[in-house]
């Protein structure tokens, strides 16, 4: 064995004895510390010896630092679906997913077999402004041609440093067409809202980032001022919307309660136990709500509906949710990596875990293929969704019940 290999696999077994011994004079130590130490050591060396196998006789060569790392992936992934090792590139899109901005030319792309096309250009962004166009395929970044195999890393290209020039080559109707622009830091929105008619709202939420709860609260007050009155209805539709940050989920919960528990969640360490709670003030004044939910929400997206449901806010319509109840933590490591560990299991107000069960609708209504648009810039369908059609039924329905009641 080359002395290299040797003195990785030298560091790798000690370093697992050490976490044995520190495990077992720790929080293991109501385990025989005899027993412990045994199979740690035992399975370090089951380590060295895999990786001594792979590197010698693997078909093609393949670098120690790759072996590291992928069996720091296969580490934290096979804990659970959604624990998971970062590298630089993936915890910087972790980033950007959370805090709603990234520095770059503002486009929503499609990828299919190795070609990249346009979905949409952000308003205002520097692929809107050089005129690139919904449907245009990129096939070249600064000069450099669009390939299956060089594809992540053209992605990555597209962003950078505030202020620096760039060059997107598309192919449109067979016509290969070069746009110069600047990098620009680009605010990801994450809200999309319409009004349905003079008293009724309609917001979609594609995500929860660290803006969502401030997009959403302008929204509505555009739609308020856009009326001329409060609404008397809205639409919150969560429908394909995976989750995101924790906080932001408990803050848009907190525009539509007055009091009351938002989440609690339960975990090992003091940080991974904790209790949201609402705050007095309510955006809507208490107006009538109705939350649309498939089996696409989960996590951020169950803790709202699932808040709003149990304290009696809202009616949920749709097909159950997801059912993630867990909470993931991003923790930085060294060289601008992370690792995303599953710390907690979160319950709604009434105590109950959704995880594996999901939320269950108020009203069931079966998914209309196709609907939501998974894109933001998609306009709704007030016919054909037959999820929305429902939704805005009820809203009518709740409205005329209390102007009887009155």
């Amino acid at each position: 064995m080359l002395l290299k290999t040797r003195a990785i696999l030298v560091v790798v077994v000690g370093t697992v004895m050490g976490l044995s011994l520190s495990f077992s004079g720790g929080l293991l130590a109501s385990r025989s510390p005899i027993g412990d130490d045994e199979k740690a050591t035992e399975q370090a060396r089951l380590i060295a010896e895999v990786m001594q196998r792979v590197r010698r006789e693997y078909v093609e060569p393949v670098d120690d630092a790759e072996l590291l790392e992928a069996a720091i992936r296969g580490m934290v992934s096979d804990l659970d679906a959604h624990s998971q090792f970062l590298d630089a590139d993936e915890y910087r899109d972790i980033r950007i997913g959370t805090t709603g901005s990234y520095t770059g030319i503002g486009i929503e792309v499609h990828d299919e077999d190795g070609i990249v096309t346009v979905i949409t250009p952000m308003a205002g962004s520097p692929a809107a402004r050089s005129g690139i166009r919904s449907g245009d395929r990129i096939i070249a970044v600064d000069g450099t041609a669009v390939e299956s195999g060089n594809l992540q890393e053209m992605m990555s290209r597209m962003r950078g440093r505030a202020g620096t020039k760039i060059s997107v080559t598309v192919d449109r109707a067979g016509e290969a067409i070069i746009h110069e622009m600047r990098r620009e830091v680009i605010r990801v929105a994450s809200v999309y809202h319409e009004l349905l008619g003079p008293a009724y709202g309609y917001v979609r939420v594609n995500q929860f980032s660290e803006t969502t709860a401030r997009e959403l609260s302008r929204a509505i007050d555009t739609m308020q001022d856009e009326s001329d009155s409060m609404l008397e209805g809205m639409v919150l539709d969560l429908r394909n919307n995976p989750g995101g940050v924790l906080d932001a989920a408990v803050d848009v919960s907190d525009l539509f309660l007055d009091s009351g528990i938002i989440v609690s969640a339960e975990g090992r360490t003091v940080d991974s136990r904790f209790r949201r709670s609402a705050h007095r003030g309510d955006v809507l004044d208490g107006a009538e709500m109705i939350v649309l939910v498939n089996h696409g929400s989960a996590s951020a997206s169950e803790i709202v509906a699932g808040a709003l449901q149990d304290h009696g806010r809202a009616t949920v319509v749709g097909t159950a949710t997801f059912g993630k109840g867990l909470v993931q933590t991003v923790m930085p490591l060294s060289k601008g990596r992370a690792i995303k560990l599953t710390t907690s299991r979160y319950y709604t107000p009434s105590g109950d875990s959704i995880h594996e069960t999901g939320i269950t609708p108020d009203v069931f209504v079966e998914d209309t293929p196709g609907f939501p648009d998974m894109s933001l810039t998609g306009v709704i369908d007030r016919e054909q969704d037959s999820q929305l059609v429902a939704a805005v039924d009820r809203l009518q329905q709740q409205r005329m019940m209390h102007s009887n009641a009155r």
